[in-house]
C-alpha cells in the first residue's frame, strides 16, 4: 500500500507540473503583448516596456514558466525586474512559497486574492455536494426499487426536468420568486460561516439547490441505473435467498456495491466545483473564485486566470489520487495495477 501511495503522489506531481507547462503554453504565448492590458490602452511605448520588465513578459517563455515553479517552491518578490525593485523599494510585494503569479488588475498577488475567495466557493461546493448526494441516492435507490411505478416515472421525470433547464434559469426563478417575491428566505448574500452559522446556512440554501439540482438530476439516474444492475447480481439472489429482509438486502450488500462509483464521481464532481461555479456565483453575486475567474477573464488578468486554473487542476489532481487510494483500500487488486 505504501509503494503504492508513492507511486500515486509522484505521478501526480508530474502531471501537475506538465499541467503548468501546458496552462502557459495557452495563456502567454497565445497572448499578443499581454502588457497591453496591464498597461492600459492609452499608454505609451516606454510606458509599455516599463510595464513588461515588471511583470516579466520581456523574457522567453521558459524563463517565465522556471520563475514560476521556483516562486512557488520558494516564494517570488514582484515587479519582476531587479532593477526595478532596487528603484522602487517601495512598490515590492513578497509573495511566500506556494505563490501562483501576481494579478496585475488589482495589484496584488493571486494566493492573497485567491484567499478571501475560496471560503465561498467552498461553502457553495459543500452546501450543495451534501444536497445532490443525499438527494441522488435516496431519490435514485426510490426509483429503481418502485421500476416501473408511478414513483418510479415521476422520479425519472423530475431528473430530465433538472437537466433541460439551465442553471441560469433556475437561479433566477428561485431568487425572484422565493427570495424577492414570496420573500421565503433572506435574498442571498455570503455571510462567514463564524461571523453568524445561522446566516451563512439560510443565505446559501438558494444558490446551493440551484447548483445541486442539476448534479442531482445525474446522480438519481446513476443510482438508480447501479441499484438495478447490482440488484441483478448472484450475491443478491443469495442473499434473498437465505431470507434476508428486503431492507438488509438493500441497505446492506446493494447500496454498497452501488456507493462504491458514485463517491468516486462525486469526489470528482466537488473537486471540480470548488475551482468555482461561474454561472451560480455570477447569478446569485458570490465574489467566490467562480466570478473571479469570468471577472479576471474579462479583463484579460492572464496571471490571475493562470493561477485559478491551476488551483482546479491540482485540486482535481489531489481529488483523483485521494479516490485511487480509497480503491485501493476497497480493493486490494487496484495495487497491483
Amino acid at each position: 500500500m505504501f509503494a503504492y501511495t508513492i507511486r500515486r503522489v509522484i505521478s501526480g506531481a508530474v502531471l501537475m507540473v506538465v499541467m503548468s507547462m501546458v496552462t502557459f503554453v495557452l495563456f502567454y504565448a497565445s497572448s499578443d503583448h499581454p502588457e497591453r492590458y496591464a498597461c492600459g490602452p492609452k499608454c505609451t511605448s516606454q510606458q509599455l516596456e516599463t510595464t513588461s520588465k515588471a511583470l516579466g513578459f520581456d523574457q522567453p517563455l521558459t524563463t517565465q514558466w522556471a520563475k514560476f515553479a521556483r516562486g512557488f517552491v520558494v516564494g517570488r518578490d514582484f515587479p519582476d525586474d531587479e532593477q526595478l525593485r532596487k528603484e522602487h523599494p517601495e512598490q515590492v510585494t513578497h509573495c511566500p512559497p506556494g505563490c501562483l503569479g501576481f494579478s496585475y488588475t488589482y495589484g496584488e498577488t493571486v494566493n492573497h486574492l485567491l484567499k478571501d475567495k475560496i471560503p465561498i466557493t467552498l461553502s457553495l461546493a459543500i452546501a450543495a455536494y451534501l444536497l445532490w448526494i443525499t438527494g441522488g441516492v435516496v431519490f435514485g435507490v426510490a426509483a429503481a426499487l418502485n421500476k416501473g411505478k408511478l414513483a418510479d416515472k415521476s422520479i425519472v421525470g423530475f431528473a430530465l426536468l433538472g437537466f433541460a433547464f439551465p442553471t441560469f434559469f433556475v437561479g433566477l426563478l428561485l431568487l425572484k420568486f422565493v427570495a424577492i417575491r414570496w420573500q421565503i428566505v433572506q435574498i442571498p448574500v455570503y455571510t462567514p460561516l463564524k461571523e453568524n452559522p445561522w446566516q451563512w446556512a439560510t443565505r446559501m440554501i438558494l444558490p446551493a439547490i440551484t447548483l445541486a439540482l442539476v448534479y442531482m438530476a445525474g446522480y438519481i439516474r446513476m443510482t438508480r441505473a447501479f441499484v438495478l444492475e447490482t440488484m441483478t447480481e448472484d450475491y443478491i439472489r443469495t442473499a434473498r435467498a437465505k431470507g434476508l429482509t428486503k431492507r438488509k438486502v438493500v441497505g446492506k450488500h446493494t447500496l454498497r456495491a452501488t456507493l462504491t462509483p458514485l463517491v468516486t464521481l462525486s469526489g470528482l464532481d466537488l473537486a471540480g466545483l470548488l475551482g468555482g461555479a461561474i454561472i451560480t456565483e455570477k447569478v446569485f453575486n458570490f465574489n467566490g473564485v467562480g466570478k473571479m475567474s469570468y471577472d479576471a477573464i474579462g479583463r484579460h488578468d492572464l496571471a490571475l486566470v493562470v493561477g485559478i486554473v491551476l488551483l482546479t487542476a491540482a485540486i482535481v489532481i489531489i481529488a483523483n489520487i485521494i479516490v485511487d487510494l480509497l480503491y485501493a483500500v476497497i480493493d486490494p487488486r487496484v495495487r497491483l495495477g
